[in-house]
């Protein structure tokens, strides 16, 4: 009789060893990290090796664990490439993960348009920061905020990434934010996601790097959440104009200086391994956001 290792085990030492860490194993997997250490303990106990050192706050992986994981993960993505073909076959359902600002800013009022022009598919989307494997996570394509530096995917360029000022008209307002120079005495909402305040100080003000390091920041780790922060009045944030467009026609927020957008090396790309055929729900999602984000400033 063949005896497996713990499948479920293998998935949790998968990820994390992939990832360098059991919390974000955690949260790629949507369970608990304790729940990942009794995994691995479990297959450590099932292997009689030791797969990580453990201290304070940090793992590192044995010389074994590392060799083990080497040998695995290819098993493990030809599972995952078999099971999926085999599923394709009927499959009517087309899965999408995008980052969770630009599926709520943007894709979220128009995803409807999806599922009338194409009632029998079913769209599944996810939202995440963290940049996805397709070896291992049952996606067909995703949108990704990026450089572009991935020689393993087909990429479409959807929007450039840009930074622009924002903030709630009673703040501009009450603070007579009228120049870049202003900004001094302002509260500088850095959505660390995006950081780019010093480029754009640095371009666009007179201030000096001294001036510029005595302005107040807040920082927040979750552009929504920043940009939520500059409607209530919390200070000028630095956001891509298109996941404030929608803010701003309803004039919760107003763009400060217009003429000031800086041109940053990201963008949000539409992505798909280069190794795989999409499927054809797949496929007609990809054209129907293309078609879409036609009228979005590509350049």
């Amino acid at each position: 009789m063949v005896s497996y290792p713990p499948l479920n085990s293998l998935r949790a030492f998968e990820a994390a060893i992939r990832l360098n860490s059991f919390s974000l194993a955690a949260e790629e997997l949507n369970v608990t990290p304790g729940a990942i250490g009794q995994q691995i303990k479990k297959l450590e106990e099932w292997l009689g090796q030791e797969l990580f050192t453990r201290s304070v706050r940090q793992i590192r992986p044995t010389a074994d664990g590392l060799e083990y994981a080497a040998r695995i993960q290819p098993a493990l993505r030809q599972i995952v490439d078999a099971s999926q073909q085999v599923r394709d076959r009927s499959d009517r359902s087309v899965r999408v993960v995008m980052p969770p600002s630009f599926a709520a800013k943007w894709f979220s009022r128009r995803m409807a348009r999806f599922l009338i022009d194409h009632p029998t598919t079913s769209l599944h989307v996810g939202s995440q920061s963290q940049m996805i494997d397709f070896n291992l996570d049952p996606v067909d394509i995703a949108v990704r905020y990026f450089d572009d530096q991935d020689d393993s995917l087909e990429t479409v360029l959807l929007y450039q990434g840009q930074a622009a000022t924002f903030c709630a008209p009673s703040y501009r307002d009450q603070l007579n934010l009228q120049t870049p120079d202003d900004l001094a005495r302002a509260t500088l909402l850095n959505d660390i996601l995006h950081a780019w305040w010093d480029d754009w100080l640095g371009a666009y003000s007179g201030l000096a790097a001294q001036e510029v390091g005595k302005i107040t920041r807040i920082e927040i780790d979750q552009t929504s959440m920043a940009i939520e922060a500059a409607i209530h009045g919390q200070g000028v944030v630095l956001a891509n104009p298109l996941l404030t467009e929608e803010d701003v026609a309803e004039g919760k927020l107003v763009h400060l200086f217009p003429q000031n957008v800086l041109r940053v090396p990201f963008g949000y790309y539409l992505v798909h391994p280069k190794s795989r055929a999409l499927r054809g729900q797949a496929k007609l999602f990809r054209d129907w956001l293309l078609a879409e984000a036609q009228e979005l400033a590509v350049g």
